[in-house]
C-alpha cells in the first residue's frame, strides 16, 4: 500500500473511532499491567469482570504479593491459563517491588524484563500507561493489517515493523487502538463486514475469500 493510501486509511479510521482507547478497565499503570497479562487468550469483557473483584483486594504489587498463588488462581481462574498467569503476575509484582521501588518501569526494556510481559504487553503498557509511541500487535491488529494491506507479515513482529514503517510515529498508539476496534466491529475474523467497511476502497483483501 502506498503512502497516500496509508494516510487515507489512517485518517478514515481515526475519524471512525475518535478517542479510541482500551476496553480494559484500570485505575493505575499497575492495574493496566495485570489486566493486559490476564487478557492473553481471553476477552477484555471477561478480564474486566475478574479484575473488578481482584483489584478490590490486590491493586498494588505489595497487596498482590501478599496473596498466595492458590488464592490468586481462584480469582483469575475464568481467564484461562490461570496457573501460568498467576505465576507471572506474582513474579512481576515481586520484581516491581525489589527492582523498581514498587513502580512499574516506564521504558520498554525494563517492562519486557518482567515475567509474563512480552513485546505486545510491554507495548500496550508503554503506550497506554506512559503515553509512549508503540504499536502492540494482537490478533485484531495482525488480521486487519494483513487484510487491508497496510502491513503484511507472517508474524506479529513482521506486522509491527511494517506498521512502524508505514505510519508516522506520532500515530502509532492511536492507530493501534483504531485497528483493534475496526477488527472487533467490522473486520471480523470469520465474516468481515466489507459492505459497511469505511476503508473498503483502499483495502486489498480478496473478496473471493469471504
Amino acid at each position: 500500500m502506498n503512502k497516500d493510501k496509508v494516510a487515507k486509511v489512517v485518517s478514515t479510521l481515526e475519524t471512525a473511532y475518535p478517542n479510541a482507547k482500551p476496553a480494559l478497565k484500570f485505575d493505575s499503570v499497575y492495574e493496566l499491567l495485570v489486566a493486559v497479562i490476564l487478557s492473553a487468550q481471553c476477552t477484555d469483557e471477561r478480564v474486566n469482570k475478574v479484575t473488578e473483584k481482584l483489584f478490590r483486594v490486590a491493586n498494588t504489587p505489595e497487596k498482590m504479593c501478599a496473596l498466595s498463588a492458590e488464592t490468586l488462581e481462584e480469582y483469575i481462574y475464568s481467564c484461562g491459563l490461570y496457573k501460568t498467569k498467576a505465576q507471572h503476575i506474582l513474579s512481576a509484582s515481586k520484581d516491581i517491588i525489589e527492582k523498581f521501588d514498587g513502580n512499574v518501569p516506564s521504558d520498554l526494556e525494563n517492562l519486557r524484563s518482567l515475567a509474563g510481559v512480552g513485546r505486545k504487553t510491554a507495548n500496550v503498557v508503554y503506550a497506554v500507561g506512559f503515553n509512549g509511541n508503540a504499536i502492540a500487535v494482537d490478533t485484531h491488529v495482525f488480521r486487519v493489517s494483513n487484510r487491508i494491506g497496510i502491513a503484511k507479515g507472517k508474524t506479529p513482529l513482521e506486522v509491527e515493523n511494517g506498521l512502524m514503517k508505514a505510519i508516522d510515529e506520532n500515530e502509532w498508539s492511536t492507530m493501534h487502538h483504531c485497528l483493534i476496534w475496526h477488527g472487533r466491529k467490522v473486520c471480523e475474523s470469520r465474516k468481515p463486514k466489507c459492505e459497511i467497511c469505511q476503508i473498503k476502497e483502499f483495502c486489498e483483501y480478496d473478496k473471493k475469500e469471504i
